[in-house]
């Protein structure tokens, strides 16, 4: 029935209902008066008709959905009805100096129940006579709390849904057995397998927002031994605010498995670093460059300088800033180049920023195996002219990103980040900048991320490939690593290695299974090839080496290591021949030296 239809309709309704009770209630008391010529009853009648209109459109009830009804537009009825009938009592009193009680309260008694059955009758007719959508697929609710009773609710009400909630599993004991909207709470998370094949589940829905990532990674380990299709809610604070809708369920991400609990960060000490400042990001085009520019609008600079060598991932960090901050601080994108010396050193004269992030890096350890002369100009040689550019101009904080790879380095692009954080080391110990570097491991969607890659492979049908079925990497999402390292950053007192607690490090087989798991598709269907360590490769990464423990954790997930670099003056002979070399001696150099300059680095030492 149309709005316009459905109005008039209701409002007849309604007023045939209000005359009913009010004649009704007035007969049951005195079946012989003669109702209809007594001007009390009329009164009362034309007074409680007015009043129920007024009151109906008030609480909005010819405006409510009623196939969905609920407690809620009960209690908009009985309020509706109760003000009705107090005004009507009200007109009694005055009119005929007396108040007809028994007669109100029958009134009252039937005014609610046949409006309630009228409007309660559309839910109870489309719940049951309404064919819901054959091809929904049944699927079980993990948690019976509020949000798991909120999305079976939403589910039963949406016919046209794709999903039907058949049962419920929680981990409560005194929920088992228990009916909730008719759908009972068949057992514990351990017993999802069995229900599910016994239940011929199609769904799975994780909705428990406020899971840790340890608990998460369990439940979807029990899931993920079915050939159900696995989804999750949004995060607590989305439920708290009433954000939880079905449309927002959405498939388990490799991020929710990772078993990391976020952190909350100090925002005091990074608002005064940050707020009202100029901060310039280099390779602010970049998968973590991109995501450090995003996290410091947070805090409202005055400027914010992006700058890279490469136009498009500028131009596209510059539109996506401009379009959420662009009328609360100035964006300046720069194409530029760190090797450009000449260029770094005119760039901190003309803008002065108060704070680097030097992001801009050559990251890609099998090319920079191939491309050691890059690795040593981009990586080298641009932190050397960036760093020295800031130590200039008088900059306050400059934060390089790191890797794990620095440490022990078998390869050109470790050694060549283990270079640069000795360059920054050694202006530390001279300039009234602070320089800092921040150390972590591979982060998860960045470019170069094996996720990416594995993802096509599925997609086409497989098989991934994988190196070594003993690798293992540590992981970080690109948000978490990001708001750590500005963290770090607001941290610095000048010469820190900080290092990032990285958590317990994942086998790349195993990531690729649970890729798999998640696309869909069995293990068995895709396939997993083992290709051999590429070039420069190593079987595992190291944090910090034996000489490099750190000696304090300076804020939860944040550690310094001792990292001593070698001096300034030997450090820049060996930098200044680096070029003059053949790739392969450039290599040995590299890597010979950081390897053997710092203490035997031999042995992994990680106690985070």
């Amino acid at each position: 029935m149309s709005y316009k239809k459905r109005i008039p309709f209701l409002v007849g309704l309604d007023s045939l209902i209000v005359l009913t009770s009010i004649f009704v209630g007035y007969l049951f008391l005195n079946p012989t008066m003669n109702v209809y010529t007594e001007p009390m009853i009329w009164a009362s009648a034309i007074s409680l008709l007015i009043s129920h209109h007024l009151f109906a459109s008030i609480y909005r009830l010819y405006q409510k959905a009623w196939q969905y009804a609920s407690v809620g537009e009960l209690i908009a009825i009985a309020k509706a009805v109760t003000f009705a009938v107090v005004v009507t009592a009200g007109i009694q009193l005055i009119i005929g100096n007396n108040v007809y009680f028994r007669v109100l309260g029958i009134t009252w008694m039937l005014h609610i129940i046949l409006i309630g059955g009228s409007r309660f009758s559309w839910r109870v007719f489309r719940d049951h006579f309404i064919t819901p959508n054959p091809n929904r697929k049944r699927t079980l609710i993990v948690g019976a709390g509020s949000a798991g009773t909120m999305v079976a609710r939403q589910l039963l009400k949406n016919k046209e849904a794709d999903l039907y909630p058949v049962a419920f599993v929680d981990d409560d004991p005194f929920k088992y057995k228990l009916q909730i909207y008719g759908i009972d709470v068949k057992g514990k998370t351990e017993d999802i397998p069995s229900i599910v094949e016994k239940l011929k589940i199609q769904n799975i829905i994780i909705a428990i927002p406020s899971l840790t990532k340890t608990e998460m990674k369990r439940i979807y380990d029990q899931c993920s031994q079915t050939k159900a299709k696995t989804k999750i809610l949004p995060l607590i604070e989305d439920l708290v605010t009433g954000k939880v809708s079905v449309s927002q369920i959405r498939d388990v991400e490799v991020e929710d498995l990772l078993g990391r609990e976020p952190i909350e960060l100090d925002m005091g000490i990074i608002s005064d670093k940050l707020t009202g400042k100029t901060v310039l990001v280099t390779g602010a085009g970049g998968s973590i460059g991109s995501e450090i520019c995003r996290q410091i609008s947070r805090f409202s600079p005055k400027r914010l300088l992006l700058l890279g060598h490469g136009e498009n991932s500028i131009y596209t960090i510059d539109m996506e800033l401009r379009k959420q901050y662009g009328s609360e601080f100035e964006i300046v994108p720069i194409i530029a180049d760190v090797q450009d010396r000449e260029r770094m050193f005119d760039l901190m004269s003309q803008h002065k920023p108060d704070v680097v992030y030097h992001a801009a890096a050559h990251k890609h350890v099998p090319l920079m195996e191939y491309n050691p002369t890059e690795a040593v100009k981009n990586n080298i040689f641009g932190t050397r002219n960036v760093a020295e550019a800031a130590d200039a101009f008088g900059v306050k904080n400059f934060v390089l990103i790191s890797t794990d790879k620095a440490v022990n380095p078998p390869n050109v692009m470790g050694a060549t980040k283990r270079f640069a954080e000795m360059i920054i080391q050694n202006l530390a110990k001279e300039s009234k900048t602070k320089f800092v570097a921040v150390r972590f491991g591979n982060v998860l969607g960045s470019r170069g991320s094996v996720i990416p890659l594995f993802k096509k492979q599925i997609q086409a049908g497989g098989p991934i490939t994988v190196t070594h079925p003993e690798i293992t990497r540590y992981f970080m999402t690109i948000p978490e690593a990001s708001r750590l390292v500005i963290q770090a950053g607001a941290l610095a007192r000048g010469g820190e290695v900080f290092v990032l607690d990285m958590g317990e490090p994942v086998k790349i087989v195993d990531l690729a299974k649970n890729l798999i798991t998640l696309s869909g598709y069995s293990v068995e269907e895709i396939g997993i090839q083992f290709s051999g360590l590429r070039p420069g490769e190593k079987m595992y990464e190291e944090l910090l080496n034996e000489n490099e423990v750190q000696k304090e954790q300076v804020f939860p997930k944040i550690f310094i290591g001792k990292a001593e670099p070698m001096g300034k003056c030997e450090l820049y002979e060996i930098v200044e021949t680096l070029l003059d070399q053949t790739p392969v001696e450039m290599k040995e150099t590299l890597v010979g030296i950081a390897n053997t300059k710092f203490g035997e680095q031999k042995t992994l030492v990680r106690s985070l």
